[in-house]
C-alpha cells in the first residue's frame, strides 16, 4: 500500500519499495503530472538510483582486487524501505545495508528519502550515512518520469523543457553496452530550448555534464500547465523516454554510467562519490508544480 502526504496544494502518493514516488496531484487544477507506470512500456515511476548510476562495465567494478557484480543504477530501487517518520505533509523513507546488500556492495550504510512538501513544491533529500569503519564510494540519481502530454486536450509535441540558462553542452553518447563514449556530440548552440519529440530519445538518453543551469522547467505551447524542477548540486543530467512513451524524465545525477575505456576500479570511476566513515552526504531535488 503507498503511502500518502498532502497540504492545500498537493497530494503525493509514495511507493514503499524503493521508496518510489508514485503521484502527484494537484488539488487545484486536478492534473496527475507522473507517469502511470504501465509495465508494457516501462513500470517504474521514479526509481532511486543507488549505489551506481547507469551501467557498469561488463555490470562489473573492482574494490580491493575483488570484483563485484551490480545491475544498471544499483538495487535500492527494488528494496522495500522503512517508513522512519511521517506526519502530514513529510515523510523519511530508510534503507539500511544487509547482508544481502554486501555481497554486492561491501559498505555498510545507511540510505535516506525525505519527501517534504511546501505550498505547491516537493522536495525529495537524499541523505547517506557511512556507518562502517572505511571510506566508502557511491553514487545516486534521480529517475522521475513526468506526464507527457499534462492535459488530455495537448499532444507530446506541444511540450518543451526549457533550461534556466543558455546552454552550449554536448550530448554524450550512450553505446550499445550502456556506457559512456569518449567524445560529445554537439547538441545545444547557445540555446535553452529542447523541444519533445517521440524520436528524441530512439538513441537513448541525452546525458549532459556540468550543465550551466540549474533548473529545468517543463511547459506547453498549448496550455499554462507545467512543472519547475531544480536540482543544485547535481553535476549529471540526462533526459530520457521509453520509445514512444507518454513521459519525459529529468534525472539529476551525482554519479553516471561507466566510460567505454573504464578500468571498472571503483574509485576511480566517473563522478563517484566519497565519504568517510561516520560522516553524512546530502543532497536535494524539488519541483514546483502548476
Amino acid at each position: 500500500m503507498n503511502c500518502k502526504i498532502e497540504n492545500e496544494y498537493l497530494v503525493v502518493e509514495i511507493k514503499p519499495k524503493g521508496a518510489e514516488l508514485a503521484s502527484v496531484i494537484h488539488k487545484q487544477n486536478q492534473l496527475q503530472y507522473m507517469w502511470s507506470g504501465d509495465p508494457a512500456v516501462w513500470g517504474k515511476t521514479s526509481p532511486v538510483l543507488f549505489p551506481i548510476v547507469g551501467t557498469l562495465k561488463e555490470d562489473t567494478y573492482i574494490y580491493k582486487d575483488k570484483k563485484y557484480s551490480l545491475p544498471r543504477h544499483g538495487f535500492a530501487r527494488d528494496h522495500v524501505f522503512e517508513v522512519e517518520k511521517q506526519n502530514t505533509d513529510n515523510i523519511t523513507f530508510l534503507l539500511k545495508s544487509s547482508a544481502t546488500t554486501l555481497e554486492k556492495y561491501p559498505f555498510h550504510f545507511e540510505l535516506r528519502l525525505i519527501y517534504t512538501l511546501k505550498e505547491d513544491t516537493l522536495q525529495l533529500q537524499y541523505d547517506i550515512r557511512n556507518i562502517g569503519g572505511e571510506e566508502m564510494y557511491f553514487s545516486i540519481g534521480a529517475h522521475p518520469a513526468f506526464a507527457v502530454p499534462l492535459v488530455k486536450s495537448s499532444v507530446y509535441e506541444d511540450h518543451y523543457l526549457e533550461f534556466n540558462q543558455e546552454e552550449t553542452a554536448g550530448r554524450w553518447p550512450i553505446s550499445k553496452e550502456g556506457l559512456i563514449k569518449t567524445e560529445p556530440d554537439k547538441f545545444f548552440d547557445h540555446t535553452h530550448v529542447i523541444n519533445l519529440t517521440k524520436p528524441l530519445f530512439y538513441d537513448d538518453a541525452l546525458v549532459f555534464k556540468h550543465l550551466k543551469s540549474n533548473s529545468i522547467s517543463l511547459k506547453s505551447k498549448t496550455h499554462s500547465h507545467g512543472l519547475d524542477f531544480y536540482f543544485e548540486g547535481f553535476p549529471f543530467m540526462g533526459i530520457w523516454g521509453a520509445k514512444d512513451a507518454d513521459f519525459v524524465c529529468i534525472e539529476p545525477w551525482c554519479g553516471i554510467a561507466d566510460g567505454v575505456n573504464h578500468n571498472q576500479q571503483l574509485i576511480s570511476k566517473e563522478g563517484i562519490e566519497k565519504l568517510a566513515s561516520n560522516d553524512s552526504w546530502s543532497r536535494a531535488w524539488k519541483v514546483r508544480f502548476y
